[in-house]
């Protein structure tokens, strides 16, 4: 009689994050009658801000954010899945990478969790109203501030969307965020990015300042008074079929020179094997079996999952179920930028997007604000283990 295998794994709670886990883990222990998973949900803040390695000491398997991954190299609480992934899988898993999905979980030479879901911020319609008010989607900075000024556009504004925003109007602006020990971002384009950010959010409903991606897709289509959204975390979910009220349209970005649009920041999330995982093949095997191509493309993305292998972003029939949300917003997931994640990356996670959105909501001075997150930055760079 074969020996029972139980696994235990910890994700988010949202359609995306739990519904392809659970219905992944039956599919395996139907292929596997020995083993059992079961999936375990916690909020997407606490998802954003609980320490993996706390959770690895409860959990087998994690699906984690990538900015852990310099975090996990560190501290060695999940496990290197290049040490039980064959080179050949792997080979394959990062020449489809999503972007830069696949990189963004490499760090110190290991791959500390694959990418099973990708995404970055992206645009969002809600194409009825804007046909209904005889309105068309904004292509320019001036356009998107045009149909904001009419009370139809919100964003994500709790801190950690906040911050990632900013980082989409400096790198859009021609600088990446930070490349050097000392600040974030020059303060030209800091200041530039900062009076930007201001005036789009003079014309947003203040609710939007406590609302994450999910909140504002829900607002969208539980209500009819928010007809786009210019940069959010994309949910594939919200372009399917009954899943919400309205249907949503996802876009690529608006440009800021007329030639090439917004640069959003990676986002996605990768499953991992903590340390302390005792069945560490059958657990390598379940993590095989959820990013293969043919389960990305069927089982993953049909139970509300949105994958993060290329095929599936490419699928036809993955394509046809959710407006083309993959195909439409594939080139920003291309070109999107990979935030920092060395050990201590969090702390600054944690608290500068606090500073921005507080100059948003109160208004104040844009080189104080650099200044704030500068000090801010400079103590995250100088954490050391504990």
């Amino acid at each position: 009689m074969e020996k029972t295998i139980n696994l235990k794994g910890i994700t988010w709670n949202h359609s995306r994050g739990l519904l392809p886990m659970v219905a992944t883990a039956q599919r395996f222990s139907e292929l596997h009658p020995n083993v059992h998973i079961t999936w375990e949900k916690r909020s997407l803040q606490q998802f954003a801000d609980f320490s993996i390695q706390e959770l690895a000491e409860q959990f087998d398997l994690l699906v984690i954010d990538h900015p852990w991954a310099g975090f996990a190299a560190k501290t060695k609480s999940i496990l290197p899945l290049d040490f039980y992934l064959s080179d050949e899988y792997l080979k394959d898993q990062k020449e489809n990478s999503v972007g830069q999905s696949y990189e963004s979980y490499f760090y110190d030479e290991h791959l500390w969790a694959l990418p099973i879901d990708a995404a970055t911020p992206v645009a969002a319609s809600r194409p009825d109203l804007l046909i209904e008010k005889g309105l068309q989607l904004p292509k320019s900075f001036e356009d998107l501030l045009a149909l904001a000024n009419k009370g139809l556009v919100a964003f994500a504004g709790i801190p950690i969307d906040v911050l990632m925003n900013f980082y989409t109007l400096c790198c859009s602006l021609g600088e990446d965020p930070c490349q050097n020990d000392e600040k974030v971002v020059s303060t030209e384009t800091g200041v530039k990015a900062l009076k930007m950010y201001c005036e789009l959010a003079s014309g947003m409903d203040k609710a939007n300042f406590n609302r994450n991606p999910i909140q504002v897709y829900e607002a969208m289509t539980l209500t009819d008074e928010i007809a786009y959204c210019p940069f959010a975390y994309g949910y594939s979910n919200y372009s399917r079929n009954g899943y919400a009220r309205k249907i949503l349209h996802f876009h690529d970005m608006i440009s800021l020179n007329g030639k090439t649009n917004l640069r959003s920041t990676l986002g996605g999330t990768g499953l991992a094997i903590s340390a302390k995982c005792e069945e560490l093949d059958m657990a390598a095997e379940y993590v095989k079996f959820v990013g293969s191509p043919i389960c990305q493309s069927t089982l993953f993305f049909e139970s509300g999952g949105q994958p993060g292998h290329l095929a599936a972003w490419k699928n036809e029939e993955v394509n046809r179920q959710s407006q083309n949300y993959f195909l439409n917003t594939l080139p920003a997931l291309q070109r999107a930028f990979l935030r920092p994640r060395y050990h201590g990356s969090m702390y600054f996670q944690d608290h500068a997007g606090d500073v921005i959105r507080d100059y948003l909501m109160n208004g104040g001075n844009e080189t104080q604000v650099l200044s704030a997150i500068n000090e801010l930055y400079q103590k995250s760079k100088s954490l050391v283990l504990s």
